[in-house]
């Protein structure tokens, strides 16, 4: 019972984070049609291109590295937590689609002010926050049927990656290095995108305990006693080799088996539609001998 009412209230408190993000579109519901969207957050990119609506998009912002081609075709408004009003303002959205952890807040102020609809689209870094923020962009793009079936497909991977995780008998100790400063490893707690894609995946975070990403000694290192060291690759493939030469990881289980586990940034932390596919690629990493059931296939783009 108690498991069920702390999902109830998981349930409850993404659709009012979805309530409170869909408000300040209510007053331009009569307006224009939405044909200039501007995306800032590369989860809110990959379901408006998975909606089909990539001729829409007049903007992204940096971290909308999928698809490829939406950095490489549209126009570039910078880093999301960095944003320029004037730079979003120059391409005259219609609607501006925000990731949540988007800014500065001044920035977003402006845009406001200039009466261009922006919605912040929450981002719940959950199966239901995932399935919740699709739905909520097909409401706002007026693309309700496209976004339920997407879902769908997305809701029934994760189904089956959880039932994937009933099978795992001792989950290995997993360690997210965000990254390596002078030796030091920069490693995620809990409340961080990395620590719930190891629980989807069936591993435990080996430095659950601390909240957050923070730098770690090396005893501390030590005392996490890490099966798997998980990393992203982002050009620093010499750093990543070196890895289990530095002195606080060359003694740990990790070391030992040289199990270090590098994937693509966004596709691992991204939270979008590709999330119950990333986490399932982790969970045959971290568990190489337990085959996975095979996942139903995506809905296909309109």
């Amino acid at each position: 019972m108690r498991f069920r009412f702390r999902r109830a209230l998981t349930r409850r408190a993404v659709c009012a984070a979805l309530l409170a993000g869909l408000a300040p579109l209510c007053a331009h519901a009569q307006g224009p049609a939405i044909n200039r969207l501007v995306s800032v957050g590369g989860d809110v990119t990959e379901i408006l291109y998975d909606l089909g609506l990539d001729k829409q998009v007049a903007g992204v912002d940096t971290t909308s590295l999928y698809p490829p081609s939406a950095l490489k075709e549209k126009p570039n408004v910078g880093y999301m937590r960095a944003l320029s009003a004037e730079g979003v303002l120059s391409l005259e959205p219609s609607l501006v689609l925000v990731n949540e952890g988007a800014g500065p807040p001044d920035a977003l102020k402006q845009i406001k002010q200039a009466n261009v609809p922006l919605v912040m689209v929450p981002d719940v870094q959950s199966p239901e926050g995932v399935v919740a923020k699709i739905n909520a962009i097909g409401k706002i793009t007026g693309k309700e049927e496209e976004a339920r079936k997407l879902a769908d497909g997305v809701s029934q991977r994760f189904a089956t990656l959880a039932a994937d995780r009933t099978r795992i008998g001792k989950p290995v100790r997993v360690l997210f290095v965000m990254s390596l400063q002078n030796g030091r490893a920069m490693a995620a707690g809990h409340k961080t995108a990395a620590d719930n894609v190891i629980k989807l995946a069936g591993g435990i975070n080996a430095v659950g305990e601390m909240e957050g990403y923070k730098p770690l000694t090396d005893e501390a290192v030590i005392a996490a006693a890490p099966d798997v060291v998980l990393m992203m690759s982002r050009g620093d493939h010499a750093a990543r080799q070196d890895v289990f030469a530095l002195p606080a990881f060359s003694g740990t289980p990790a070391a030992a088996h040289k199990a270090l586990v590098v994937m693509d940034g966004l596709y691992l932390l991204g939270f979008g539609p590709r999330t119950p596919d990333a986490a399932r690629e982790l969970r045959t990493r971290l568990y190489p001998a337990l085959s996975p059931a095979p996942l139903p296939q995506p809905a296909a783009k309109p």
